[in-house]
Formats: C-alpha cells, sequence, structure tokens
C-alpha cells in the first residue's frame, strides 16, 4: 500500500527511497554521463563544478521544488496537475497547457532518445561477445558508420529499448518502476565505483582528476557561466513531465526539500564519477577526450581493446550505460502513459502499449535521418538535429519559464508553503524570490541564445 497521504485512487510510490531511486534516475542519462565531464574539463575544470553547483542551487534546486509541489498537489498528469492548482489558487485553468508542452517535449525526447538508447544496447551486446579486442581507430568508426547505416540493426535495438522500457511501465508504479529502479540505479552505483577503483589500479587516474578538477577560474567567462546554467537546468530534467508526474505519486509525509536535495546531490555525484569513469581510460591509452557520441562510441572502444581486461571494463562500462537510459527512457514515458489512462478510457497497459507503439513507429523516421533521410535539410539541419533542437532548445526552457513564472507568481503562498513543509521563514522566502526573480530571466537567457541557429 501506498505510504500515507496518496489519494486512493491515485497510484504512488510504498518508499521514499523508491521515489528517490526513480527521480535519480530520471535524471541521469547518457548526456549527463558523457557531456557533463566533458564539459568540466573544457571549461575549467574545478572553477566550472563551483559555477555549476552555484546554478544547481539557485535555479535547479528551486525549479525542481516547484515542479514537485505542483505535481503533489495537482495528484494528476501535468496538464491537470497544473490545471488544479491553478483553479486552487484562482489563477487560469489555461496553464495545464504548459502540461501539455512538457508532455510534448517528453515525447519527441523519447523519438530521437530512444535511438541512440538501441546503439547503447548494441555496444553492451559487442562487449559481451566480443570486447572489442583488436579495435583500433579506424576500426571504431568502421563499426559506428556500420550501425548508422543498417536500418533493420538500429531499428532493432530500438524496439529492444523500447520493450524494455514498456515492459517497466506495464507492470505498474509500484511493481514496475519502483521494483526497477530500486534495483538498477544501486547497480549503477555499484558499477560506477567498482570502474573508478579499476582505473585508479591501472593508471590515467591523476590526468584525468587534473582534467577535471584542477580550477582554472581564467576560463570562467560570460560563456561559460551561461554552460553551468544550462547544464544545471537540462540536466535535472525539469519540464519534461517526468518529475511533476513523479511527484503526484509522492506521498505528503515526504519532504520535498530534502528530497530535492539529495536528487540533485546524486545526479551531480553521478556525473563527476562518470568523468573518473571515462577520461583516465582515455588519457592512459593516449587518446583525444572529444565529447560527444564519438567518445562513447568510437574513442572508448578503443581504449577497452588496449586496457588490461578491458572485456569485463566494457561490458560493466556499456551496462552502466543501459541502466541510465532505461532509467531516463521510463521517467519520459510514465507521463505519457499517466496523462492517456487518465484522459481517455484505456486501461493502463492499454496507454502503455499505444504511447511505447506510436513512438517505435515515429522512431523509424529518427533510424533514417542517419542515413537514407541524411540528406533532407531543415534550415541547414538534419531530421534528428531539428527534433533536438526544437525538444530542448525551446520546449524546454519556454516550459521551465513558464514553471517557474506559474508557481513563484500565481500559486498560492499558503499552498506552496503547505506542500513544501516550510515555515514562513528564510528558507521559504528565499525559494519564492530565487522562482520569481533570479530562475525566469536566468532560462530566458538559455532560451534566446539557445534558439539561434
Amino acid at each position: 500500500m501506498p505510504l500515507s497521504g496518496s489519494r486512493s485512487d491515485q497510484p504512488g510510490w510504498t518508499s521514499r527511497f523508491g521515489f528517490l531511486m526513480a527521480s535519480i534516475g530520471f535524471a541521469v542519462g547518457l548526456g549527463n554521463i558523457w557531456r557533463f565531464p566533458y564539459v568540466t574539463g573544457e571549461n575549467g575544470g574545478a572553477a566550472f563544478v563551483l559555477v555549476y553547483l552555484v546554478c544547481v542551487v539557485t535555479i535547479g534546486i528551486p525549479i525542481l521544488m516547484a515542479e514537485l509541489l505542483v505535481g503533489r498537489r495537482g495528484r494528476s498528469s501535468p496538464p491537470g496537475a497544473l490545471r488544479h492548482v491553478a483553479e486552487e489558487s484562482t489563477a487560469s485553468r489555461h496553464w495545464g497547457l504548459v502540461g501539455g508542452m512538457n508532455l510534448f517535449a517528453a515525447y519527441l525526447i523519447m523519438v530521437t532518445y530512444s535511438v541512440v538508447a538501441g546503439w547503447v544496447l548494441a555496444y553492451l551486446f559487442s562487449a559481451v561477445t566480443t570486447g572489442f579486442v583488436d579495435v583500433n581507430p579506424e576500426v571504431a568508426l568502421v563499426a559506428f558508420n556500420g550501425v548508422l547505416q543498417s536500418v533493420p540493426e538500429m531499428l532493432s535495438w530500438t524496439l529492444l529499448a523500447l520493450l524494455v522500457t514498456g515492459s517497466i511501465i506495464y507492470a505498474g508504479v509500484q511493481k514496475g518502476i519502483e521494483r526497477a529502479v530500486s534495483i538498477l540505479m544501486p547497480s549503477l552505483f555499484v558499477l560506477m565505483i567498482v570502474l573508478v577503483i579499476y582505473n585508479f589500479v591501472v593508471g590515467g587516474f591523476g590526468e584525468a582528476m587534473a582534467y577535471l578538477f584542477s580550477a582554472d577560474f581564467e576560463k570562467i567567462n560570460a560563456a561559460v557561466i551561461l554552460a553551468a546554467i544550462g547544464q544545471a537546468f537540462f540536466s535535472i530534467g525539469v519540464a519534461m513531465a517526468g518529475m511533476m508526474t513523479y511527484g503526484a505519486y509522492l506521498p505528503s509525509n515526504v519532504s520535498i526539500p530534502k528530497s530535492v536535495v539529495i536528487i540533485i546531490f546524486a545526479d551531480t555525484l553521478v556525473a563527476l564519477l562518470a568523468g573518473l569513469v571515462i577520461f583516465p581510460a582515455v588519457f592512459y591509452n593516449g587518446l583525444d577526450p572529444a565529447g560527444g557520441s564519438g567518445l562513447i562510441f568510437q574513442t572508448l572502444p578503443v581504449a577497452f581493446a588496449q586496457m588490461p581486461g578491458g572485456h569485463l571494463v566494457s561490458v560493466l562500462f556499456f551496462l552502466l550505460l543501459s541502466v541510465a537510459a532505461i532509467t531516463s527512457m521510463v521517467g519520459l514515458v510514465e507521463p505519457l502513459t499517466h496523462w492517456m489512462e487518465e484522459s481517455t478510457q484505456l486501461t493502463r497497459h492499454q496507454s502503455a502499449l499505444a504511447i511505447l507503439g506510436s513512438i517505435a513507429v515515429l522512431s523509424l523516421f529518427s533510424v533514417l535521418g542517419y542515413n537514407h533521410l541524411a540528406e533532407m535539410q531543415f534550415y541547414g539541419k538534419g531530421l534528428n538535429a531539428v527534433l533536438d533542437y526544437f525538444s530542448n532548445q525551446v520546449l524546454l526552457p519556454v516550459g521551465g519559464l513558464l514553471i517557474a513564472i506559474f508557481v513563484g507568481w500565481f500559486v498560492d503562498r499558503e499552498i506552496a508553503r503547505e506542500e513544501l513543509a516550510l515555515a514562513d521563514g528564510a528558507l521559504f522566502k528565499i525559494w519564492r524570490f530565487l522562482l520569481k526573480f533570479i530562475v525566469p530571466p536566468a532560462v530566458f537567457v538559455v532560451f534566446v541564445l539557445g534558439v539561434s541557429w
């Protein structure tokens, strides 16, 4: 049975641990694991981390608290939750449209993200079967291009990623999501620690530490600060409907502020540990610490081929990435499933099948965007680049901006204070101030600069 505070007709977490593992799993994704360490190293190391932490405290924490607050108060899918809280605060019920925008962003992200998750599963299979033995840079490049050019192979792995995600969603909140993340997320942390210890013993650890944590304050400028704001906003997973939906399942006796601090801390810790998993192998083998998909799918297989025990390490690494991919996909699909079940006559099982089925169909276009439709350009960008741009650079910042404005300016003060279980003192006033006056302009700047093609 759910903990006290959940409505009888509303699914809920059976434990605070399950909620935290689901939320951390949603926040920790593929981009978090490869992008954060790379951006950190390129933008001043420890100096960037310091700026990032400031941005997390001033932007990430306030807006994540706002999402969970609305989700728990509204006790429904994001459109319904926003509409309910708006009406309770005597504001326009049209604020529910922001929840619809969040759902649309999650849906678009899933169309392309599921394909990349398929790559990860394909490389996990290669790691298990071959261990990347005798792989050199040329072989790695040919292998990755081979994956991109083979529609049947890429589509098969994409469908497998959706099948795994769908099986978790299909089983429900408690028996599916909570049970899965309670196993997967601790496993992720164990895998990371094992790989960090391995790198410490084998070599390259000192260079990775210097790359990530040597503070170079001369690199801190407006561009670096903007990068830190963007990383803080996108890494946590706000405006993607997932956190608001998970908040809807959250019992009233669980502290939102304390939970948010734990989620933010774990998300940042995973990102930093990821750097100590990836870059020692890169530096030890004299490879280029380049970012993006090239680092994961081309550079690291070469490192695994050269390092002692590389076969086992490659399996553990891509198993780690697979866990991160699946838990993030679960967080993207669950709000869509919840919304469809709530808005139609379909059961949860039917809703899950409908959502996953439609994503599977549209993912074919994403797959084709890497080969047969690669020549299709929109304002100089390919199909997948356009989908990524519209969801990440437009929908997410606009959605986050509107959530901050709604909760900061329109939600009744007593409703916010009650849900956060904070006295009308310094902490509550600081949160309200940040949400009203700091978060909106910061996110607006990210949006304006992000929409520059």
